[in-house]
């Protein structure tokens, strides 16, 4: 008998667990600044549209970034076209001086080498209100000479003057005259000698004789001797005759940089003569510290130079040991009373001092001088700290007199001031 197996039940099936709910496959999500995407690919961020500030600012700095690359291309291409031009200038303002022709001195300039020159007679007695002079330190040459009864006077000559005041103004003899035909100035006197008078009536030089239009009488104690001009006055004067410009024939400069070498080696020689350690080829120069040139026998106008190596200038006094003092009037002041309103007057100490001799004589009038100019005679230089016997010579009115050294070199002089003082064959120097 077969036996059966008991019959089994059929499995059911097993109960799955609740499954959560899926979540859309695209969920947004806002926030004050993005929209946060989240999806099947990677998150990103997405940037909302610029405001309209926003797009104004970013145009400026684009329109000022412009402006930058536009201006650097300009300067290229103009330091490229005008490269010359520009290499030009800066050697004129950096490497290339300008010299006064005048005086030697720096200038600011070309213009300035040429400006009208103006030759001013100066008084120079000692009790008649004369002094102290104003202006006199700011000339560029000064002839120092015997206008009568041993009383000197001065020719002055100037070229761009800062100061407002320039006087006393005396009166013209024919040997100025010739001395400053040569600067193509204009010659500024109050009269003269007869020679003179007729001279410059009849040679051509610019002529400012007296005129209250373009000087002025000063209110003060100086006596006969208070009449005065201004750069500013005789500028006025030279504009209403076209006088525009000057064809100076000057003496010849050292430039400054020449001459300071020249005081440093003098120095510097000195110095090492003195330790005995001086080089084969350097030449110890004596150093002339004093100088005295006598006119004639009136000490009142014999004059001492002192040199100051400091400034390598030659200090001016009188015999009597009094400092001869000049004023430096403020360029502001309006025609003012130049022993009230130009302050202390200053020592005259000028760059080189000349002492050329002369024959004098006592004119046709028989008071004032005659000295002869178209001439030659021999001289003595003082400059740098050290003297050179020299020679000189004037060929004729309006050339200029030319110094000489014994090797027949014509001389060079130090920038600055150069005073020429006329040593009659009675007068001295000594040294």
């Amino acid at each position: 008998m077969a036996t059966k197996k008991p019959a089994t039940s059929k499995a059911q099936p097993k109960t799955a667990a609740p499954r959560a709910p899926k979540e859309p496959k695209n969920l947004e999500v806002d926030t004050d600044t993005t929209t946060t995407v989240k999806s099947n690919k990677k998150s990103k961020k997405v940037k909302k549209p610029r405001t309209t500030k926003q797009k104004m600012v970013l145009a400026a700095l684009i329109f000022i970034a412009v402006l930058l690359v536009a201006g650097t291309i300009a300067a290229i291409v103009l330091l490229l076209t005008h490269k010359d031009e520009i290499e030009k200038a800066g050697r004129a303002e950096y490497t290339e001086p300008i010299y006064s022709l005048l005086t030697g001195e720096e200038i600011a300039n070309e213009s300035l080498k040429d400006a009208p020159t103006y030759c001013v007679q100066m008084p120079n007695g000692s009790t008649d209100g004369a002094r102290p002079q104003a202006g006199l330190n700011q000339a560029g040459v000064v002839f120092e000479a015997i206008a009568e009864r041993g009383i000197t006077r001065f020719a002055a000559v100037f070229q761009n003057a800062s100061t407002s005041v320039i006087g006393p103004i005396r009166s013209l003899r024919s040997y100025y005259l010739d001395w400053d035909t040569p600067f193509d100035c204009t010659v500024v006197h109050s009269g003269g000698s007869d020679e003179a008078l007729a001279d410059i009536s009849t040679g051509g030089q610019r002529n400012l004789d007296e005129s209250l239009e373009y000087m002025w009488r000063e209110d003060s104690d100086r006596y006969w001797n208070n009449l005065f001009t201004s750069p500013a006055d005789i500028s006025a004067f030279n504009a209403s005759m076209d006088y525009t410009s000057s064809d100076l024939k000057a003496f010849p400069r050292y430039t400054p940089d020449e001459s300071d070498a020249i005081v440093a080696e003098i120095e510097t020689c000195e110095a090492e003569n003195a330790e005995g350690e001086a080089d084969t080829e350097c030449t110890p120069t004596e150093l002339v510290s004093d100088i005295s040139i006598g006119f004639g026998s009136i000490p009142m106008y014999n004059t001492v130079y002192h040199y100051d190596i400091e400034t390598n200038s030659y200090l001016r006094s009188y015999a009597n040991g009094e400092a001869h003092v000049s004023y430096n009037c403020p360029s502001d002041l309006d025609q003012p009373n130049t022993k009230a309103a130009c302050g202390e007057p200053v020592q005259v100490a000028p760059r080189a001092v000349v002492a050329m001799f002369v024959q004098e004589n006592t004119a046709s009038d028989g008071y004032h001088e005659d000295i002869r100019t178209i001439s030659s005679g021999s001289a003595l230089i003082f400059q740098n700290g050290g003297v050179t016997e020299a020679t000189w010579s004037k060929t004729s009115q309006s050339s200029q007199i030319v110094f000489r050294d014994a090797a027949g070199e014509e001389i060079k002089f130090t920038p600055g001031q150069l005073w020429i003082a006329a040593v009659p064959q009675y007068g001295s120097v000594n040294y």
